[in-house]
C-alpha cells in the first residue's frame, strides 16, 4: 500500500521471468491483441455494412464480436505496460474495475449465446412465426437485456467486494479475475452466496436453456431431412463458441482452488488461453463456418488483392 497517496496497490505475480523475455512476451501478445482487434471489427464492418445481414442473428454475432473486442482492451493494454514495466502492479479501484469489465463481458456472453439459441430455435423450429416473435422490439429488449442485465448483477459483486478488507497484496496471476478473491482477511458468507446466484444467473441458466433449445432443434432436424443441413451450418459455430467459452468459464471458476496447488508456469498458461482463445476464436469461428460472412470475407479479400 502506498500510505503517502492513501491508494492501495496490488502486486502481480502471476508473471514467469517477464525481466528476461519481456520483449518477446510483448511482442506476441501486441500481435495477438492487433490480430483480434482487426478480425473483430472486420467482421462487425461487413455486419454492418451489408443489409443482407441485418438478422437478428448476425446482430447478436456483432455484439458477441464487440464483446470481444471491449474484453480484450480491458485486458491487453495493461498486460502489454505490465510486460515493460519494473513492477507489474495495479491500484485496487483499477483492479475491481478490470475485474467488473471481466465478468460482466463474460455474462453478457452467455445471455447473447441464449438469444441467438432462441433465434435459431424459432427459425428453425416454427419458421412461419419467425417474423411475428423476432421483432425488432423483441430483438432490442434481447439486446439490452444481454448487456445491461449481467452489468447490474456483477455491480452488486463489486460493490460488496469493495467492503472488504484486504490483507493480502500479491496476486498470484496477471490479471484482476477470480483471484481477487484470495486477497480478502475473511471469506464473506454474502458474497460467496451472492457469487453463487450471479454464476446461476449469468451462466448455469443460459447453459441449460442453450442446451435445451439445441435439443428441440436436433429432434426436428432428425425428423426433417430439409432443415438437418441448415441447422448444422447455423448452430455448429454457437455450440462451438459456447463449448470453448464455457470451458474457459469452468477453469475461471476453479481457478483459486487450483492455484493452490500448480505451478506458477502452467498458471500463466491457462490465464493466457482464457484471454486468447475466446476472443481470437470468435471471429475465426463465425467468420469460416457462417456461409453469409464468409462469402462477404472472401470478396473482401479478393478485392484486397486485386488492388495490391
Amino acid at each position: 500500500m502506498d500510505y503517502r497517496s492513501n491508494v492501495t496497490f496490488i502486486t502481480f505475480d502471476g508473471h514467469v521471468e517477464v525481466h528476461k523475455y519481456k520483449y518477446l512476451y510483448f511482442v506476441f501478445m501486441f500481435t495477438v491483441y492487433m490480430l483480434i482487434i482487426s478480425s473483430n471489427v472486420t467482421i462487425v464492418s461487413i455486419i454492418m455494412i451489408h443489409k443482407n445481414l441485418h438478422e437478428p442473428m448476425y446482430i447478436f454475432i456483432a455484439a458477441l464480436l464487440i464483446n470481444s473486442v471491449l474484453f480484450s482492451t480491458a485486458i491487453y493494454p495493461k498486460l502489454l505496460i505490465d510486460f515493460l514495466s519494473v513492477k507489474q502492479i495495479i491500484s485496487y479501484p483499477a483492479c475491481l474495475f478490470q475485474w467488473f469489465l471481466y465478468y460482466w463481458l463474460g455474462g453478457s456472453d452467455f445471455f447473447l449465446l441464449s438469444f441467438m439459441a432462441y433465434d435459431r430455435y424459432v427459425s428453425i423450429c416454427n419458421p412461419l412465426k419467425y417474423t411475428t416473435i423476432m421483432q425488432k422490439t423483441t430483438f432490442d429488449v434481447f439486446l439490452i437485456t444481454a448487456w445491461i442485465l449481467p452489468a447490474c448483477l456483477v455491480s452488486v459483486a463489486m460493490l460488496l467486494s469493495a467492503k472488504n478488507e484486504i490483507c493480502l497484496f500479491h496476486l498470484k496471476g496477471i490479471l484482476c479475475n477470480s483471484t481477487v478473491q484470495t486477497l480478502y482477511c475473511v471469506r464473506s458468507k454474502i458474497r460467496n452466496i451472492y457469487g453463487s446466484v450471479v454464476l446461476f444467473t449469468a451462466v448455469l441458466l443460459p447453459v441449460l436453456f442453450i442446451l435445451f433449445t439445441y435439443s428441440r432443434i436436433l429432434v426436428v432436424s432428425y425428423r426433417c431431412i430439409g432443415v438437418r443441413r441448415r441447422a448444422a451450418q447455423t448452430c455448429l459455430p454457437h455450440l462451438l463458441v459456447l463449448i470453448n467459452f464455457s470451458c474457459l468459464i469452468a477453469y475461471d471458476v476453479l481457478l483459486p482452488r487450483l492455484e493452490l496447488d500448480s505451478p506458477k508456469i502452467a498458471r500463466l498458461i491457462m490465464t493466457l488461453q482464457v484471454v486468447i482463445y475466446h476472443p481470437l476464436f470468435n471471429p475465426i469461428i463465425y467468420g469460416l463456418k457462417m456461409r453469409k460472412i464468409y462469402d462477404h470475407l472472401k470478396k473482401l479479400f479478393c478485392r484486397m488483392v486485386w488492388f495490391l
